[in-house]
C-alpha cells in the first residue's frame, strides 16, 4: 500500500498564460483597451450583438492554436508525481490540459467548446483552432454561443471549487491580480494552517500567513518546486 499524496490545489490567472504569448485582459495593452468589455464579455453584450461576440471569441480560439504552453504549465503538469493535483484555473484556454494536467477545471469557460443558447447543459467540444461560430450557428438544432462565463451571468462551477480548496493540503495561487471575484475568494475557503503561496511578478496585498513568492509564473514555480520537494 502506498502513501496517500498530499493535495495540491492550484488557482491560475492570466499570468500563467501570458508567457505563453495569450493577450491579457486587464494589464496596460491588454485586450479590454481594444474591445469594450461589456461589448464581448458580457450577457447585454451577447444580447446585442452576438456576431461581434462570436467574433471576438473566434479570434482568441485562432490565437490560441499559435502558443504553446509554457514551462510553468509543464511543471504543475510534473508535480503530478508528488502531489494530488487540481487545478482551477480562471482561464479559457487550453494550455493546461495540453501541458498534461490530468484534473483540470474551468471556472470561465473554455475557448474549444461551445454549448447551446437554449440550454446551458449541452456542452459540443470544438475540433480546431480554427473553427468559426456565428449567430446563424447550429448543433443537433439548437443556436450555439461561446462556452464563456459572461460578466453578467452566474460562475456554475464556483461552489464546486470552493469544495476543492477546502480540501487542499497546500494551496497555490498564481498569476492572478486576487481581484477578480468569485476567483479570488477561493483563498477564503483554504482550512485554517494549510500552507498557501502566491506566485506573482507584482502581487497584490495579500493576507498573514500566505507565503509570496514575486516571480514569473515559471520562475516562480522552480522555486515553489525546490521548497515543496525538499
Amino acid at each position: 500500500m502506498t502513501d496517500k499524496k498530499p493535495k495540491l490545489v492550484v488557482s491560475t490567472g492570466a499570468g500563467i498564460s501570458a508567457e505563453s504569448g495569450i493577450s491579457t485582459f486587464r494589464d496596460a495593452g491588454g485586450l479590454w483597451e481594444q474591445y469594450p468589455v461589456m461589448d464581448v464579455a458580457s450577457a447585454d453584450g451577447f444580447a446585442r450583438n452576438p456576431a461581434l461576440v462570436h467574433r471576438f471569441y473566434n479570434e482568441r480560439r485562432a490565437a490560441l492554436g499559435k502558443v504553446r504552453p509554457n514551462r510553468a504549465h509543464e511543471l504543475l503538469h510534473e508535480l503530478e508525481e508528488h502531489f494530488d493535483m487540481y487545478v482551477i484555473t480562471q482561464n479559457v484556454d487550453d494550455l493546461h490540459e495540453r501541458a498534461g494536467s490530468s484534473q483540470v477545471m474551468h471556472l470561465h469557460g473554455e475557448l474549444m467548446k461551445v454549448r447551446a443558447v437554449d440550454d446551458p447543459d449541452l456542452i459540443y467540444p470544438l475540433s480546431d483552432y480554427s473553427d468559426t461560430t456565428s449567430p446563424e450557428s447550429s448543433i443537433d438544432g439548437h443556436r450555439i454561443r461561446p462556452h464563456i462565463v459572461f460578466f453578467q451571468e452566474a460562475v456554475p462551477m464556483f461552489e464546486l471549487a470552493t469544495r476543492i480548496a477546502a480540501e487542499a493540503d497546500i494551496f497555490v495561487i498564481i498569476g492572478t491580480s486576487l481581484a477578480v471575484y468569485p476567483a479570488a475568494a477561493l483563498l477564503n475557503y483554504v482550512r485554517q494552517g494549510a500552507p498557501v503561496y502566491y506566485i506573482d511578478p507584482n502581487p497584490s496585498k495579500v493576507p498573514d500567513g500566505v507565503t509570496v513568492i514575486q516571480a514569473t509564473a515559471s520562475d516562480g514555480l522552480k522555486k515553489l518546486c525546490d521548497i515543496l520537494l525538499k
